[in-house]
């Protein structure tokens, strides 16, 4: 009996024993890792500002010359000199190539003695021309004489007219036996030597001349940029620099910067139907000669300017299942959202934002991973790597 008693009493005390051992499971111990799930995630964000930036478009183009010119005979004849150094600089009326001027010179004496016969015989026609006249007011001639006289007269006239047009044309010719360059630049190879026999207009020119200081750049930009380019001036989001002129920077062939800046001239009027886009056309100084004529180039063409840009940092960007660029944002209650944007283009490092984001919101750069849609995270400054 008494054994059994014991026995009870030995089960009653276990039964007590594994209560309060599941009692104590069930209370969390101070410093768990429950308790650490439950403190928020930190996450550092950018507040964004508007800023005043230049609105830059990079696109790509060759080197023309300013002037260009194509050196063509206007006479036919055999060259006797080249009077210039290929590659050398040439000013505009200098003789490049000097024609054989025997046959010009003999066709300019003539013309000249044409001229002095004909103004000898229109002395005696006007002096005759003017006698029939007196004559005929007293009838003491014919009047088919005086007419007779006074056509004379006006054909001598014509001679000297005709005979002076000739050796205006003979002078022209004997000039052009002096081949002289038609603007002031940089001359490059001859076709042709010394003996070369060489055909008025022919379709081979001789030497071409090119003014290499300044350059032109031309770029291609779509129609599209640019209808959108004229839409944000209309609704004042990009205005003009305060002269008015689009600066132009280049990168040249290596990727090194050019030193000099240019500025925008012209935009073309017409779309190519072919590649729907419309030639740029600036303007660059070039006085090292750093910029030929078909050197490939990258231009960075100032649009405008953006008084109220926003920008974000690349890394804060990614893009969703279907392509679209997204960005999280810390709402005023700390709570995570996601947000949808519409980006115009990179700047550097940063994309200039169009949509989605506003002055004052809070944009996470780092801690995206911990952040999560609809959480709540605790926000800290982000400081900018300097």
């Amino acid at each position: 009996m008494k054994k059994t008693k014991n026995s009870g009493v030995m089960i009653l005390l276990g039964i007590m024993f594994m209560i309060c051992s599941l009692s104590a499971c069930d209370k969390p111990k101070e410093g768990s890792p429950h308790q650490e799930a439950a403190q928020p995630a930190e996450v550092s964000v950018l507040t964004l500002q508007p800023e005043r930036v230049a609105v830059t478009t990079e696109l790509s183009g060759r080197v023309s010359a300013y002037l260009m010119a194509e050196v063509r005979p206007q006479v036919s004849g055999i060259v006797q000199r080249m009077m210039f150094n290929e590659g050398s600089e040439v000013r505009e009326g200098s003789v490049l190539y000097q024609i054989d001027p025997a046959l010009f010179q003999a066709a300019y004496n003539s013309a000249n003695a044409a001229l002095i016969r004909a103004e000898a015989l229109l002395l005696p026609a006007r002096a005759k021309s003017e006698r029939y006249r007196q004559l005929a007011g007293s009838n003491a001639i014919s009047r088919q004489d005086f007419d007779d006289a006074e056509a004379s007269g006006k054909k001598a006239e014509a001679d000297v007219i005709s005979a002076r047009a000739d050796l205006d044309r003979a002078h022209i010719n004997l000039a052009y036996t002096s081949v002289k360059a038609p603007i002031s630049g940089r001359i490059g190879k001859s076709a042709v030597t010394t003996g070369a026999l060489l055909t008025a207009f022919q379709p081979v020119a001789l030497a071409v001349i090119q003014k290499l200081d300044p350059v032109y750049v031309d770029v291609t930009q779509s129609s599209t940029s640019l209808l959108r380019l004229k839409q944000s001036m209309e609704k004042g989001l990009i205005k003009k620099d305060a002269d008015n002129q689009a600066r132009v920077k280049l990168i040249l062939e290596d990727g090194t910067p050019y030193s000099r800046e240019g500025v925008l001239k012209f935009s073309d009027v017409t779309v190519d139907t072919g590649t729907g886009s419309v030639i740029l056309r600036s303007v660059f100084p070039n006085p090292h000669l750093t910029l030929l004529p078909g050197m490939f180039v990258r231009a960075l063409v100032e649009e405008g300017i953006n008084e109220t840009a926003i920008l974000v940092p690349q890394r804060c960007v990614t893009r969703n299942a279907k392509g679209i660029p997204t960005a999280m944002v810390v709402s005023p209650a700390g709570m995570v959202e996601i947000r949808e944007l519409e980006i115009d283009r990179a700047l550097e490092n940063r994309w200039l934002i169009s949509q989605g984001l506003a002055a004052g919101d809070k944009v996470i750069v780092e801690g995206l991973q911990k952040a999560r849609p609809g959480s709540i995270v605790k926000t800290i400054p982000f400081e900018a790597e300097k």
